[in-house]
């Protein structure tokens, strides 16, 4: 799922660095792209990647 995350994030964090758009120092592409990495460290540590069925 975080995975997934990161993939959008990284795809928002393209879009505003390829149509230049100006934004706050909070939405900017970098900030962005570095949520898009830790939700793929998170991804990749095993946290968020499967989901529990209880009985």
């Amino acid at each position: 799922m975080l995975g997934i995350v990161a993939a959008v994030l990284f795809f928002v964090s393209f879009l505003i660095n390829a149509a230049d758009l100006s934004t706050n120092d909070v939405f900017s592409s970098t900030n962005v792209m570095l949520l898009g990495l830790s939700a793929l460290a998170l991804h990749v540590a095993g946290i968020g990647g499967s989901w529990t069925r209880r009985r």
